[in-house]
């Protein structure tokens, strides 16, 4: 498994080779004895079974390759873990010897006759460049080996036989896709905005005959920039012969979203496996309670690999692969090779952070025959980054000014001084008959949703909160009820955290939108006037409160600061000026320098130190957070509720267990999975509100509110759902 998984790089006989001697040290008398005596009365093995064949891949392979199998359980290390493994090695010579001779007779290709050999292109590149390019053929190379001793684990468990690929190929799929683009298009009301999104959709058939690399899609909000993607990843994919499409999103909202987007165009009744994976989990399987029952290592087989042609997920999980040094997280990182990648909303990618990721993506597309995919309302000038100077990034769109211009709804309203207060906007938003708010966070947007509701009299319409403190599924029940309101409409007020401002489909005729950076406010003005409908421009309100919190990241500080130089009162542009965003993003990233963007990290890279590369590379910074699974159903009848609670609770159950089975599990899960800031979630865990599953997944024991969620700001007796 492992030799098919790395021959779309070049690397068939390395991983060959590594995974075939990882375990050579199973085959010791010492191990063996241990095991005989597991088998009578329990307990562990013990013991280090990685040793051998770390010293084997170091006699057949360049040395660096060889913490390849000394990390496949505990993750890969430095180069000073490598020396001193092969330095007790040469201390326990002996021993290890045995091991390898008792091996040999079962399995004599651990002694090759010649070396297995490892892609010519590393050793052609220029030699200040082959550092950064070993790092990341040792990742690709150990996301082999582990995926395949992973899935070949939980075969045994199963007593099956592994799932190696995936029943569909990308060319069904694509047929399955243009289908369905008919039949939903043909479902939809006309819309102002019709002709220029199937301009749009066009320009993206055109430009996926194009080689493998980087492309850009650059489409104004509300522009079909999910339709248009999803058919460049397709069509691109089956002119190339490439593997699968996986869309990163930035937000959980957005994955949700476009996941049931484009479930209804590619699934069918009847397929044995379904064609699409959604992976939003944020649950860390390298992260051991202490409590839970799972062995770590077991653990792992909940993780997902990717194997499916067509995947969702979002950046923070993408780009963990791509930077860890953990086997769960890592092992669907091989299936990227020979794939297309859509960062959808790129603009979100976090400055501190740009210089590797850039690289990676820009080495994936070199040696690795990826193409990616940067699409987004408002995109970031990389050129400006020094690991991506110089990369021809292609358009998709040719010219997007007179979209841009065409699809100018709004006009913006500044309230930066005074500062009104959060209660003033959200008492002066009740008042207003279809509104949405959007706050920095889940604290304000609690707040703001209470004090829409003191201000809204019953009979003016209902109050709606969405927030990542609220399970998925009851998210993706209030967006449902949201839309029909407002289809019909109804009067409807809503706030929100930013997981509405980007690619979430909404339509209202005024937006309130939290001073924020550039780009999120022209996100947020695309849930205003969405379909341009109304006969005069939809209103945006960008305010400044005074008593409202923001994210603690010298990033966003930044990028604010730029923004409050670039946009506001006149003569300062609005962000629906393109120019002018141009020109906020040099800014913004020149100011900060390739030192703030993450080039300590890159350096790192080139010293082949992955356990402090994964230790400075975080997606979600400071203010990280603890995923939360919530006993939520919204089922009106009692019995279905029961069942769904039911099947939550036997979830948690099995991942709890001592062999929890494979990612189905915590696939099924992830509808009911909130999260709460990582202190707050330590703290009521300490309450006694929450309890461990599985690595970092909490059971969240306290009462649920029916519209806020998880709203630990407001104690007050409320109808709930709880244990």
């Amino acid at each position: 498994m492992a030799g098919e998984f790395a021959s779309g790089f070049d690397a068939e006989s390395a991983a060959r080779y590594l995974t075939l001697v990882h375990d050579v040290g199973k085959a010791g008398c010492a191990w063996q004895a241990g095991l005989a005596r597991v088998g009578t009365g329990g307990g562990r093995v013990g013991g280090d079974h990685k040793l051998a064949g770390t010293w084997l891949a170091s006699r057949h392979l360049p040395k660096t390759f060889s913490r390849i199998v000394l990390g496949h359980h505990g993750g890969l290390g430095s180069k000073t873990n490598v020396e001193e493994a092969l330095g007790e090695a040469s201390r326990t010579l002996q021993t290890l010897q045995e091991a390898v001779d008792r091996a040999a007779v079962l399995v004599p290709e651990i002694l090759p006759p010649s070396k297995p050999t490892v892609p010519a292109w590393l050793t052609e590149l220029p030699r200040t460049e082959q550092g950064i390019a070993l790092d990341l053929l040792i990742r690709m190379l150990f996301s082999c080996l582990v995926d395949a001793d992973f899935l070949d684990t939980q075969a045994h468990f199963a007593a099956s036989p592994a799932r190696v690929g995936h029943p569909l190929e990308v060319s069904e799929l694509l047929a399955r896709f243009e289908e369905g683009r008919k039949q939903l298009l043909a479902e939809r009301s006309p819309s102002a905005v019709d002709g220029l999104r199937q301009e749009v959709y066009e320009q993206a058939l055109a430009a996926a005959a194009g080689p493998p690399g980087v492309y850009r899609l650059q489409v104004p909000t509300g522009g079909g920039k999910t339709l248009a993607a999803g058919a460049f990843g397709l069509h691109h994919a089956v002119m190339h012969g490439l593997r699968r499409v996986v869309v990163a999103v930035p937000f959980i909202s957005i994955t949700e979203q476009n996941a049931a987007i484009y479930r209804r165009l590619l699934e069918r009744d009847g397929d044995a496996v379904p064609a699409l994976l959604e992976h939003h989990s944020a649950v860390d399987l390298d992260k051991d309670s202490g409590e839970s029952n799972a062995p770590v290592s077991w653990s792992k087989l909940a993780a997902e690999n990717w194997d499916s042609p067509f995947v969702v997920t979002t950046m923070v999980r993408l780009f963990e692969s791509l930077f860890s040094h953990k086997p769960s997280a890592m092992r669907r990182l091989h299936r990227l090779a020979g794939s297309v990648v859509v960062l959808d909303e790129v603009q979100a990618l976090p400055d501190r952070l740009l210089v590797p990721i850039l690289s990676g993506l820009r080495g994936l597309c070199d040696h690795f025959g990826m193409t990616v995919l940067l699409a987004s309302a408002t995109q970031p000038e990389f050129v400006v980054v020094s690991s991506f100077a110089g990369m021809r990034q292609q358009p998709v769109v040719a010219d997007p000014v007179p979209l841009y211009d065409a699809l100018r709804r709004v006009r913006y309203e500044w309230r930066l001084d005074p500062r009104p207060s959060l209660e003033e906007i959200g008492r002066e938003a009740a008042g207003l008959d279809q509104v949405l708010v959007v706050v920095n966070t889940t604290k304000d947007c609690a707040a703001v949703h209470r004090a829409m509701e003191r201000g809204r009299s019953a009979d003016a319409g209902p109050v709606f909160h969405l927030s990542t403190r609220m399970a998925p599924e009851h998210r993706r029940r209030t967006l449902i009820e949201i839309r029909e309101l407002l289809a019909d409409g109804e009067a409807v007020a809503v706030v929100a955290t930013p997981l509405v401002e980007a690619g979430v489909d909404l339509d209202f005729p005024v937006v309130f939108r939290a001073l924020a950076p550039a780009e999120s406010l022209q996100q947020a003005a695309g849930r205003c006037n969405r379909e341009g409908n109304l006969v005069e421009p939809g209103l945006v309100v960008v305010f400044h409160p005074a008593d409202g919190g923001e994210p603690k990241s010298e990033s966003w500080s930044q990028a604010l600061k730029a923004t409050q130089e670039k946009f506001g009162l006149h003569p300062l542009a609005d962000p629906d000026d393109l120019a002018a965003m141009e020109a906020y993003y040099q800014l913004r990233l020149n100011r900060q320098g390739d030192e703030s963007l993450g080039a300590g990290i890159e350096k790192l890279r080139g010293e082949l130190d992955f356990p402090e590369v994964a230790k400075q590379f975080r997606m979600i910074d400071d203010e990280a957070t603890s995923p939360v699974v919530v006993l939520y159903s919204g089922a009106d009848d009692e019995a279905e509720r029961e069942r769904e609670l039911d099947a939550i609770r036997e979830a948690v159950a099995d991942l709890r267990s001592p062999y929890p089975s494979g990612p189905d599990v915590l696939r099924g899960l992830q509808p009911y999975i909130a999260s709460l800031p990582r202190g707050t979630a330590w703290d009521v865990r300490a309450k006694g509100l929450a309890s461990p599953v599985i690595g970092d997944l909490l059971l969240w024991e306290g009462d649920y509110h029916p519209q806020r969620g998880i709203d630990i700001e407001n104690p007050e007796n409320v109808e709930s759902y709880s244990l």
